[in-house]
Order: structure tokens, then sequence, then C-alpha cells
């Protein structure tokens, strides 16, 4: 396939459509959060591979078939003060369907329409582009911007192996962005970006007049249910630590400082699959975000070589046995996530490890298969 796409912050290379095989490591004999009715051993084995595979200090595989959860955790390290399956674990990029659903709801009460140029909300004095850059370009990536602002290597550098995020908060976000000139008209190329989805959280913000924080979690987390949900670390024990590439090395709390609406989501598995499985059935969601959940799985953009590359506002979606599958992978300096759901069959997956991305990495090709059996 052309068109490599990578959903990873700096040092690592998670690439999106990597569904090769998957390779057996060793570890702890990883634990089952309960039997499974129906004698869903195989399932179970399945995850407990999936579990040794990723060859983390903790990994947790969670799938739900039509409702039915099973959860599975174990890794390399002891076992943790609390369960694995009940920590919260950071998602990194993962955090965009968060967003996206965020912009669909906006957009589907009324409140914006996704064509709003996001200078004349961050700062209305500008005059505008020609073709300026809209809501809908930041979210489809195609608003010409780059991975990461100008400035962010050199500011980000002393903190590199530890949290060059922090040290680019929100004001430097939006200074750079209303700083820059793009190459190219905005909505015509796709490029992933970080930055992009950061630029658009600031915008939501202003466009509302709600901080980021606030607005996504009284639009998406708390209407779903998701309280093991957080934006930042706490100090409650809760929060799952991470790892460098040697699985040993700790790395400190991601700290997403002004790239909250790009990767600032961490979460326990089964919030995870609550989030997941209000997609499957967004019946069975509240009624105010049903419509949202029903957009976020329409196609919005189509590129690449016969347009087989698919998105929708929130996910990356490829066709599958019975119909499309939709999923987003995400990575911290210590940690990794996969979430995807496939409607066809009924499943959720949402899969996390304690792990720095590193070279032949198998955990996302590992979820992704799992996600696409019948």
């Amino acid at each position: 396939m052309t068109g490599r796409r990578h959903t990873s912050w700096p040092g690592d290379a998670l690439d999106e459509e990597e569904t090769a095989a998957q390779a057996a490591a060793p570890g702890r004999a990883p634990r089952t959060t309960r039997p499974a009715p129906r004698d869903d051993g195989a399932l179970a084995a399945r995850l407990a591979d999936a579990v040794a595979a990723a060859d983390a200090p903790d990994a947790v595989f969670a799938l739900s078939r039509h409702g039915h959860r099973t959860v599975v955790s174990g890794g390399t390290a002891g076992p943790p003060p609390l369960p694995r399956e009940t920590l919260r674990y950071e998602i990194g990029s993962a955090t965009k369907t968060f967003t996206g659903l965020l912009l669909a709801r906006l957009i589907q009460s009324g409140e914006l329409s996704g064509g709003e140029p996001a200078t004349a909300l961050l700062d209305g004095r500008r005059p505008l582009d020609a073709t300026p850059v809209t809501l809908a370009h930041l979210i489809t990536h195609t608003a010409g911007l780059p991975a990461l602002p100008a400035g962010f290597y050199l500011r980000g550098l002393p903190a590199w192996h530890t949290n060059p995020y922090a040290r680019f908060p929100a004001a430097r976000v939006v200074d750079a962005f209303l700083r820059h000139r793009p190459r190219h008209r905005p909505g015509t190329r796709w490029r992933y970006s970080n930055y992009g989805v950061a630029v658009l959280g600031h915008a939501l913000a202003a466009a509302t007049g709600t901080p980021w924080e606030d607005l996504l979690t009284g639009q998406v987390l708390r209407p779903l249910g998701l309280h093991d949900t957080a934006l930042r670390a706490g100090d409650s024990g809760r929060d799952a630590p991470g790892h460098g590439k040697d699985g040993r090395t700790p790395v400190p709390p991601f700290d997403a400082g002004g790239f909250q609406a790009a990767g600032a989501v961490r979460a326990t598995p089964h919030d995870l699959l609550a989030f997941l499985e209000a997609h499957l059935d967004p019946a069975g969601a509240p009624p105010h975000l049903a419509p949202a959940l029903r957009a976020v799985r329409r196609p919005v953009l189509r590129r690449g070589l016969g347009h087989r590359h698919v998105h929708t506002l929130a996910w990356f979606r490829h066709p599958a046995d019975g119909g499309p599958m939709y999923f987003h992978s995400g990575a911290t300096l210590g940690q990794q996530a996969f979430l995807g759901f496939h409607p066809a069959t009924g499943t959720a997956l949402a899969a996390v490890c304690t792990r720095r991305f590193r070279a032949h990495d198998p955990f996302v090709a590992t979820a992704y298969a799992l996600l696409a059996e019948e």
C-alpha cells in the first residue's frame, strides 16, 4: 500500500496499516478478569497470546463482542498493587477519536458547522487568507500543517526522552499556528499532524468559550459514563507507569502540554470499551450523542491510489469481511494503545501496554489482526 500513516509521538513509529504477522514473546502468565460464559476459552487464549506478544511490563487486551466482555491482562513485570485492568493507560494519538467525536457532537447540535476558519476563532483581528484553514481541515489532517510546529524540536530537545510536549504550552501552539503560512492550499494534501488536532482543540475551546478539558468532559466523557478517564496523571495510584523500549526503564507520566486534544487522554480498558461500544450501538448511547456517533462512521476523505485510504472525522476505516472496521492507534514516550470496532461482527477492542514503541513492534499488528477476525 502507498501512504504510510504514523500516529505516534516523537521517537515512535506506529504504522496504522501494518497488519503483518505477530511475534510470540516470553512473559508472566496472563490474568483473565472473568471466565467467559459460553466457554469462550479460545478467545481468552488468543487474547493471552496477544498479551504475551506485547512483551511489555503491563499489557491488557479487552474485547467486547455483542456486549460480552473478555479482558485479559499480564506482563513481564510483577503484578502492580492494583489489578492491571483497573489502571488508567495513556492512549496518545488515539485521543483524536475523542476529539473527532466532540467536533461531530458540536456540529450535530448546530453550534458549529466545521467550516469555521480556525484563525477567526483564535484571533478575530487577523485577516483571513483567501482559503483559510477550517476546523474540518484540522481534524482530517488536510490543513497543510507539519506534524509539529516550528520551534518544537528546539524547545523540546532538553526533555526529549522525558516530556518534550510539556515544554510547548497552549499559548505557543496557538501563536505558532497564527504565524504559520501553509506551503499547500488547505484541503489539497493529507499529512498526519498532531499539531493540527492540537490547534483544533484550542479553536473549539475558543468557539464555545469553554476550556477544552471541560468541553470534552461535559460533551463526551460524562454523558458516556467514562468516570475512569482523565486528561492528566493524578496521585491516586491509578495511572499505569510507562517504560522505555527495553521494558524496564521508567518513563515519567505523559504531559501533553498544549497538545491535549491530540494526545492527553488516559483511561481504563473498561472505559475504553464503553467508548467503543457506544460507537457500535449509537441507539444505546445518550440520545443527544447518537447522531454524532453515527456521523463519525461516515467517510469524509478518501486518498491514495484508487482512493483506498478512507478517513472519517475520528477514525481510519478499512474494508473487512461483512463491512468496514474502524481503528486508531497511539503512543506516548512510555505506553501504547490501539482502539477499534467492527460493526459487522459486533466487536470492539481496546489494547494497551506500558512500553514505548520499538522497531518491528508486534503490538499494533496483533491488535489489528484480532479486530479483523470474523
